[in-house]
């Protein structure tokens, strides 16, 4: 295309197609507020939000998009789009542990947008029970980290909860040095919750060798700590900076650069199938030699990749435990729905967690 050759009228054609961006996204919200209707019409709990239908839009436009737009962009670009049009429906209510501005929180708003209504509450299993009695339609956890593995609590409240996992969020772990402070050297005492001190252990020794340091139940809980003491420095997040209004003095302290935290979507409501998901199940062996290779031959034999085993204690009984996988493949696809049989009768116990769009 012949692009004009002065700024004004460059500036001009970008007002007239913003115009025109305003006035389609407008159209589109008439359409989703119609599908809402419709789906109330057939089921008054039904979701609104839909993952399957998010993943297929987002890839849909990123295959087919020209350039030279990034298709990177594409994503969060529509998470936005598509959390405003679902508010027009009613608030989508989303409990995390809190407090504001933690990595759980941070963890939600990549899944569900600016537009949801985000609540915090003091511990992983509050979450499960907001969700549970219905105040909450979905609720955010962590279940695990690349380097301090996983969270035992989230586990263990799994296997009594009638929740499903709804979805999961990958999200990369950037750890800073928040405070008051106008330099590093003014930081006497430095608070953070225990993992991240974990991952920001050889970062500490290094650079702040004779800095206490003091552990506190979250990274957001460490950046409150600094706002009316001005020598006092957090590990936190970008967005705890910004809420606290604190001043991030190094940022990107973490030790592992490849520092991930997956995080887990409760729904009383399964999600449909999308063709790109995964199955999370508990089991629990018969206490007997092979037991535990006789579980997971049905994965193989069926060709079902097992990307998670993880074992707990049953609390029940003496050197007896439960074991969590995770597979690829939705509940309802006949060879998973055929391993899961005959896993069934090989073991005392089985439960699925869910099956959810696997993160991209």
């Amino acid at each position: 295309m012949d692009l004009p050759q002065d700024i004004p009228t460059c500036r001009d054609n970008i007002d007239r197609l913003d115009d025109e961006i305003l006035k389609l996204l407008n159209e589109r919200s008439q359409y989703v507020i119609q599908i809402g209707h419709l789906k109330r019409q057939q089921d008054a709990s039904a979701h609104l939000h839909t993952p399957g239908r998010e993943v297929a839009i987002v890839e849909r436009l990123m295959r087919q998009n020209p350039g030279p737009f990034p298709s990177e962009a594409i994503r969060p670009v529509y998470r936005e789009i598509m959390s405003a049009s679902l508010s027009l429906e009613g608030t989508q209510t989303i409990a995390y542990l809190g407090p504001p501005a933690t990595f759980t929180h941070l963890a939600a708003m990549r899944k569900f947008g600016e537009s949801a209504e985000y609540i915090p509450v003091n511990s992983i299993k509050d979450v499960f029970d907001e969700v549970e009695r219905g105040r909450m339609r979905f609720g955010v956890v962590p279940i695990e980290n690349s380097t301090e593995g996983v969270v035992n609590h989230t586990l263990d409240l799994f296997v009594d909860s009638p929740l499903l996992i709804y979805g999961e969020v990958m999200m990369e772990i950037s750890h800073h040095v928040l405070s008051k402070a106008s330099k590093l050297e003014d930081v006497k005492v430095v608070y953070s919750h225990p993992h991240a001190i974990a991952q920001c252990r050889n970062w500490l020794e290094t650079n702040l060798p004779a800095v206490p340091i003091a552990e506190e139940p979250s990274t957001a809980r460490a950046a409150e700590r600094c706002v009316h003491d001005h020598s006092a420095g957090a590990i936190a997040s970008e967005l705890a900076a910004q809420l606290y209004g604190l001043t991030i003095l190094r940022a990107r302290i973490e030790d592992n650069v490849n520092n991930f935290t997956r995080f887990l979507v409760l729904s009383q409501k399964g999600a449909e199938r999308t063709g790109r998901d995964k199955t999370s199940i508990i089991v629990s062996a018969k206490d007997r030699v092979g037991a535990l290779y006789d579980l997971i031959r049905p994965f193989s034999s069926f060709g079902i990749n097992m990307t998670k085993i993880e074992s707990r204690p049953t609390r029940k009984k003496v050197w007896e435990y439960l074991f969590f996988m995770d597979l690829e493949g939705h509940q309802d696809d006949d060879r998973v729905k055929k391993a899961l049989e005959e896993v069934k009768v090989r073991c005392q116990f089985l439960k699925v967690l869910g099956s959810y769009p696997a993160h991209q």
